[in-house]
């Protein structure tokens, strides 16, 4: 009876209903790019990273505004009414909220598509829009220079009636394909990572910076100690959760006998993130063309935009400006000849300026210098002391 002896209980068993515990953007880690880009993904990226969501939103506004040129001043003036009070979704107006918000989606996902809504009479352009990507589809035709944009209904996807109304944007993409490259493509493992740091970081402070107490209480030899040590380790748990509960004021904690506490996780020390978090900041910052400190990201005590670095924030700002005039030029094609104008529209961008205030002043004040020293040599006076004006205006 002896020989088959039962197994004891286990201990401590896994809980297979429990919760894993992940940051609350665990969709990152699953992330497998081998498929067509992830939409939700993306816009999860950006809502997880404060610094993503920064760089798309200077990016839209760095690009800037824009004039219409075309040769009748008539049409100009109408279309740049129009351009003005055009409806855009529900509640917004004007060219600039349509343009926000389409290239907002051009760098996010990689593809933007708007559509121009006529009115009932196809007379006129009632409304600009902006549309979810997440309910059309791209159809390939046989010609590989024809794609068409269609809407999923059910199960199936069906092309837009007009496609002439569609307006249609590709980010860089690769060849033989209709859609773009997000801003975002090569950001997920490494935005996934920095989530992981940020999680470990609030899972460390929680339990050490939250304070946890271990009451560790002693039996003497004597056997009344021993005889009652359960029910004194009862009395004092008792009593210490009675002096630290938080809904009450500070009490003291008095007890008799051998009775030691500690602060659990008091001599571990937490990792120092410091250096990771930069190094995949860096990456992240260096996918944006942006300079750091247009991120909040104070990494020198003397950072500043070079020439060097505004002349390349130039050019990325002028390549999505690219993706954006034949979209716009549609628009105002449209709209003219809805209205009986013939002649031809061209977009004409605002110059992009990220020079420093500063040196733009002393600019002009060396090429003001430079003007007087011309005049007074032509007539015949003597020149200026301009050292001693710069150093008092320094």
């Amino acid at each position: 009876m002896g020989i088959f002896k039962k197994s004891p209980p286990p201990h401590a068993v896994a809980v297979q209903t429990g919760l894993p515990a992940s940051h609350p953007f665990s969709k990152l880690e699953r992330y497998v790019p081998l498929s067509a880009p992830d939409y939700g993904l993306y816009r999860t990226m950006r809502e997880a990273v404060p610094v993503l969501d920064a760089a798309v939103g200077k990016l839209t506004r760095l690009v800037g505004g824009f004039t219409t040129v075309c040769g009748d001043e008539r049409a100009k003036a109408a279309l740049d009414q129009f351009l003005h009070e055009v409806r855009v979704g529900a509640g917004g107006h004007g060219i600039e909220t349509f343009v926000s918000a389409f290239l907002e989606q051009l760098l996010v996902n990689g593809t933007a598509v708007g559509e121009m809504v006529l009115d009932a009479s196809r007379s006129d352009i009632y409304a600009l829009y902006n549309a979810p990507l997440q309910e059309l589809e791209l159809r390939r035709e046989d010609n590989p220079l024809q794609v068409t944009v269609c809407r999923r209904e059910g199960m199936e996807a069906v092309p837009a009636p007009y496609q002439e109304l569609i307006l249609l944007a590709a980010l860089n993409p690769e060849p033989g394909q209709a859609t773009g490259t997000s801003l975002f493509r090569s950001l997920p493992f490494v935005t996934s990572i920095l989530l992981k740091i940020y999680q470990t970081m609030g899972v460390n402070f929680d339990r050490v910076g939250n304070l946890r107490f271990a009451v560790t209480y002693k039996p003497q030899n004597d056997a009344v100690d021993k005889a009652f040590a359960k029910e004194r380790a009862m009395q004092i748990a008792a009593e210490w959760s009675r002096a630290m509960d938080k809904n009450s004021t500070v009490k003291d904690f008095v007890a008799v006998g051998d009775v030691s506490i500690k602060v659990i996780g008091a001599d571990n020390q937490i990792l120092d993130t410091e250096v990771p978090v930069r190094q995949m900041l860096e990456q992240i910052v260096a996918k944006t063309g942006l300079p750091p400190f247009m991120l909040g990201l104070n990494w020198s005590t003397t950072e500043r935009m070079s020439t060097q670095q505004a002349d390349i924030l130039t050019s990325e700002l002028e390549a999505y400006r690219r993706c954006l005039t034949p979209v716009l030029e549609k628009i105002c094609s449209l709209w003219l000849r809805l209205h009986g104008y013939g002649c031809p529209v061209t977009v004409d961008w605002d110059i992009i300026n990220l020079q420093d205030e500063v040196e733009m002043a002393r600019a002009r004040l060396l090429r003001a210098q430079a003007a007087q020293i011309e005049e007074t040599l032509e007539n015949g006076a003597p020149l200026p002391d301009v050292t001693a004006e710069n150093q008092k205006g320094e």
